[in-house]
């Protein structure tokens, strides 16, 4: 999260005074209805015409899946580079998660991900990392040959596009991270779930509110009320969120920009290039991502004065090697509700070990990032180009 100021404590305010601050209220009585006009504004600004506004991008994954109809016997395709969350949700609805390779801009590799299909292959998670969009012409192509659902992981892109159309439109469903590292916010916490389907937008209402049942929009669903989790946003959230959202686009304009800049810092230099895009306007511009011949040469760079780089290898959260719960196959309390214990799920594809994806590991060796801020003065963004290009001179 970027940027905030006294727009969202005046909103957040409006919220506490009305004294209603659950989801669901009459406007009559002063509810102000912050959730419902969230979802309204975000599923427009995203060009959907559903949004589920939710406690996190991990619910939204779980809700995601779960409307699709994903669950015990199924195999989904994930990366190998991604916040652990896109695997484990998957393992959430019962199903097995399955690793394929990233290329070199960092997201799903169609090639791989069409040699990683089985007969029990359901759905596919591409995540737009660091907000680098996914090749997702390649993807879609692959999917729809072979009648699968495709869930957008766009818990780092807020905002993010490709080709035109914001990340989270193409998918059957796309999910969106409104926690403190993101680049917007819900205070501290929060995501949201797009769709352009209305069953599927219906079942994930339904699984996010155990509740579902007793609420007025249970009348309008054609979908069957089953038992569910508790994943219901509140008013306070949506007020917060709502001004964020206002201030996205400022911020991403910011962010291009200035990376735009030290791209140009460092064109030309012989032993490191800007990692290819699958779309670099519609990246969201969070990152520099700088690409090696070798891993040395990246941590040279990385550390070199002024960078504050960092290689990608040594951030363990996105990296599947370091994913202990994974690759130990202990997901959950019980060994009974272990869904890599199953009978369903025998035979299912279960190799996380470091062999399972080695070009993403290589990849991630030699490919390093450097942070951009939105708010960099002239000053500080032009001793950060300098910072960049004597690294470059010097490999």
């Amino acid at each position: 999260m970027y940027r905030a100021g006294q727009e969202e404590i005046d909103e957040v305010s409006k919220v506490i005074l009305s004294k209603q601050w659950f989801l669901i209220g009459d406007p009559s009585s002063g509810h102000l209805q912050e959730v419902a006009r969230f979802e309204k504004e975000w599923a427009a600004k995203i060009g959907v015409e559903h949004a589920l506004l939710l406690t996190s991008g991990t619910a939204g994954l779980v809700c995601a899946l779960a409307a699709c109809g994903i669950g015990p016997g199924d195999e989904v395709i994930v990366p190998a580079y991604t916040w652990m969350a896109t695997a484990t949700s998957v393992l959430s609805v019962g199903a097995i998660p399955v690793l394929a390779e990233v290329d070199e801009t960092l997201g799903l590799d169609p090639a791989d991900l069409e040699r990683k299909l089985s007969p029990a292959t359901r759905a596919v998670i591409p995540v737009h990392m660091s907000g680098r969009p996914a090749n997702l012409e390649g993807i879609l192509t692959i999917t729809r040959k072979h009648g699968l659902k495709v869930i957008e992981d766009c818990c780092q892109s807020d905002g993010g596009s490709y080709k035109g159309r914001r990340t989270g439109s193409w998918g059957d469903a796309g999910v969106f991270s409104f926690n403190h590292f993101k680049i917007i916010s819900a205070g501290g916490e929060g995501g949201c779930l797009v769709t352009h389907d209305r069953p599927i937008y219906e079942r994930a209402m339904i699984y996010h509110d155990s509740g579902s049942v007793f609420r007025p929009s249970a009348r309008g669903l054609t979908e069957p009320i089953y038992v569910a989790q508790q994943y219901r946003a509140n008013e306070v959230m949506a007020a917060i969120v709502r001004v964020q959202a206002e201030r996205m686009d400022g911020i991403l304009a910011d962010l291009r920009r200035h990376r735009a800049a030290l791209a140009e810092a460092i064109a030309g230099a012989g032993g490191v290039r800007e990692a290819p895009s699958n779309d670099r306007e519609g990246d969201c511009g969070v990152m520099l991502t700088l690409q090696f011949k070798e891993e040395a040469a990246a941590r040279a760079f990385a550390r070199a004065p002024g960078v504050q780089g960092m290689v990608l290898i040594d951030h363990g959260k996105h990296v599947y090697t370091e994913w202990t719960p994974l690759r130990e196959k202990r997901s959950a309390h019980h060994p009974d509700m272990n869904p890599f214990l199953f009978a369903r799920n025998k035979g299912l594809r279960m190799d996380y070990s470091d062999k399972a994806c080695p070009r993403t590991l290589e990849i991630l060796r030699r490919t390093a990032y450097v942070p951009v801020n939105p708010d960099w003065t002239e000053k500080e963004l032009k001793e950060k180009q300098a910072a960049l290009r004597t690294a470059a001179q010097g490999l």
